[in-house]
């Protein structure tokens, strides 16, 4: 119990983190809604817990000691991360005070989006297998592991609707500045795809 109460508020602080998801879910929220942002992130969850499994199997060891897989993958995610920042630079010069991709945005892409994004960051691999061990309980480890794993999720989810409400209310109290809003998405998709690309590989450095 202990360790959980510790785990939790770790662990929500990583869900937390402005990453590429969630700017993906600010970004969703504020162009169609808190409840289209959710179902698209839905993607992500489905990405993140067989990535949890494979934690658990030690395929995360094996990410952190393969400097070539670990740069294919984030080669991959970066350029990914790139081209959809600058296709939301472009479609904000196309605004006015609703966006094109307001109207245009399916749930499909928005769904293949944030399930991309998430498969091209190696690095979420990883921290489930460097940040799950440290409060895991070895003498019921499965258990534990899916323990972990379920609150993991389940505060991800809950991260998923804070990002998207905020988006939805940026959304509505500025819809008149909407197009910078969208600058700031495609400028921060391209920067978190040069830092991916830059990041070492656990087995030469630091993540």
């Amino acid at each position: 119990m202990t360790q959980l109460m510790l785990f939790i508020p770790a662990c929500f602080a990583l869900n937390l983190a402005l990453g590429p998801n969630n700017l993906l879910a600010l970004t969703h929220g504020a162009q169609k809604g808190v409840g289209f942002a959710f179902g698209a992130a839905t993607a992500r969850l489905a990405v993140f817990a067989p990535m949890i499994a494979a934690s658990a199997l030690g395929l995360g060891m094996l990410l952190s000691t393969s400097a070539l897989l670990f740069t294919a993958i984030k080669i991959i995610g970066a350029f990914y991360l790139v081209w959809l920042g600058v296709k939301l630079l472009r479609t904000a010069k196309l605004m006015s005070s609703m966006d094109v991709e307001h109207k245009t945005l399916s749930f499909r892409q928005a769904f293949r989006r944030e399930g991309i994004v998430a498969v091209g960051n190696p690095k979420a691999i990883l921290i489930f297998a460097a940040f799950f061990p440290q409060f895991l309980d070895t003498s019921a480890y499965w258990q534990s592991y899916a323990t972990l794993g379920s609150i993991f999720i389940g505060l991800e989810a809950l991260a998923i609707l804070i990002y998207a409400t905020v988006g939805r209310f940026a959304a509505v109290y500025m819809s008149s500045r909407l197009h910078w809003f969208q600058r700031v998405s495609g400028g921060g998709m391209i920067a978190f795809g040069i830092l991916l690309l830059f990041s070492r590989s656990p087995a030469r450095g630091s993540l």
